[in-house]
């Protein structure tokens, strides 16, 4: 099976995330991860860039009437690189958990440029 990305956990948000989760949800995760991963066009449903925020995108897991979001962006083509994940408690997506995705999407891109 032909993997149309990559995915790179960038230093410790996603973890911080994950770990805690319950096992059923976590292994929910890592099969939307795996169709990201695999997938030649990824449905709307899971995968949906976010309009104003210069190139981040949301991964989207619904699990038991819960909704989750893990915040990602592309990098050298076909890298998806995640940062943070919550859980999403109303309609609109939290102003702070975008600023903190902006600033983990930042603090990638600076780390990779001074490492050049």
């Amino acid at each position: 099976m032909k993997h149309q990305r990559q995915l790179v956990f960038f230093k410790h948000y996603f973890k911080e995330f994950f770990e805690p989760l319950n096992d059923k949800l976590k292994d929910k995760i890592d099969q939307v991860l795996f169709m990201v991963r695999i997938a030649e066009r990824i449905p709307t449903k899971f995968f949906k860039h976010l309009t104003g925020t210069d190139g981040l995108f949301e991964i989207r897991i619904e699990f038991q009437n819960n909704i989750y979001r893990i915040f990602c962006c592309f990098d050298e083509g076909n890298l998806v690189v995640l940062f943070n994940g919550f859980q999403k408690k109303s309609q609109k997506i939290p102003k702070k958990e975008i600023d903190k995705a902006l600033k983990i999407k930042d603090e990638y891109f600076e780390l990779k440029k001074r490492s050049k």
